[in-house]
């Protein structure tokens, strides 16, 4: 028997989606193109260092013209990351670790919370990416081409050596393909396709939440798509493995860029047709089914036993709030 609630067609605005930049793909490898873009007057460059972007501590500007740029510098590598609107070229400079200064590092294994200046330059401050989109310190469009930065930029960081034969890689293609000079071959930036699912069964769904989790937040289950799977078999895989809970139907809701490093987070529904609960005890600490009146408590921040939704920063808050508008709010 299907259910309506599978047939209903979303429509979100994700963190770190929806950039308007013009990623001039069929050009990249237009080494004279790149550099007259690179020397444009209006060109503008996101800074990363520690992977940290740079903002301005009181506009919270966050891409700067070339002169800062190398002022800071000298970077490792640039990333033509595309054309906006107006056709202004945006890059992304992977400037050295010493470019900023640790001062302290807070950090609980949820949000990084490193205290980083940048020496001499009490204008500028390094923000990790959560924090920039928890406080929307920039518009949605500039968090979505920060999160494209970072993610290329992270890649690098760790490829800088050939996977098919050792020897170092370059750089190519304006910042989007590594080649090796030795075997000749040639690496691409990966995504790490993630499923994350909402499992539910009639007026209640299934959430968990692992032991980083911030104090009493319960999220949507999720884990890696896995070589030789489908998106339908990943989700139920996880939901079995993470619960016990066997589901049959399984929807594809919508995906969300997730710069953390490097993942596309596949959001899904399910339909379960087991209910008992029996938890791996090694993703998660604890996993439970909620009732359509708990998780409307838990988005008014009125749940008794204070659990809270996930942020809405995240693709589980959307999904687990479709499912709640599907069933009345």
């Amino acid at each position: 028997m299907k259910d309506a609630f599978f047939e209903t067609t979303p429509a979100f605005a994700f963190a770190f989606a929806g950039s308007a930049l013009d990623r001039v793909s069929a050009k990249r490898d237009d080494a004279a193109y790149v550099a007259q873009l690179r020397a444009r007057a209006d060109a503008r460059f996101a800074l990363i260092a520690r992977d940290m972007p740079i903002l301005g501590r009181d506009r919270r500007e966050a891409f700067w013209p070339l002169s800062l740029a190398e002022r800071l510098g000298p970077a490792q590598l640039e990333i033509l990351l595309g054309l906006d609107r107006e056709g202004a070229p945006h890059f992304v400079a992977l400037l050295p670790d010493a470019a900023v200064e640790l001062q302290a590092d807070h950090s609980d294994g949820f949000l990084d919370r490193r205290v980083l200046v940048v020496p001499g330059r009490p204008e500028l401050e390094p923000v990790d990416l959560r924090t920039i989109a928890l406080q929307g310190l920039v518009a949605p469009e500039t968090a979505a081409m920060l999160g494209q930065a970072k993610a290329i930029a992270h890649w690098h960081t760790r490829h800088s050596f050939c996977a098919n034969c050792g020897a170092p890689s370059r750089v190519a293609a304006a910042g989007w393909r590594r080649e090796c000079d030795a075997c000749k071959a040639q690496h691409f930036p990966r995504t790490d396709p993630v499923v994350i699912m909402l499992c539910v069964d009639g007026e209640r769904c299934l959430l968990g939440r692992q032991a980083r989790f911030p104090k009493g937040m319960y999220s949507a289950l999720a884990g890696f798509l896995e070589p030789g799977e489908t998106i339908e078999e990943a989700v139920r895989r996880e939901i079995h493995e993470e619960s016990g809970i066997v589901c049959d139907e399984v929807r594809y809701v919508a995906s969300q860029p997730w710069p953390f490093p490097a993942s596309l987070m596949i959001g899904a529904l399910a339909r379960a047709v087991t209910r008992e609960i029996v938890i791996d005890g090694e993703e998660l600490e604890d996993a439970r089914w909620f009732e359509l009146e708990e998780v409307r408590a838990m988005f008014e921040k009125r749940h008794p036993q204070r659990v809270a939704a996930p942020n809405p920063m995240a693709i589980a808050h959307h999904l687990l709030k479709f499912w709640l508008d599907a069933r009345g709010g």
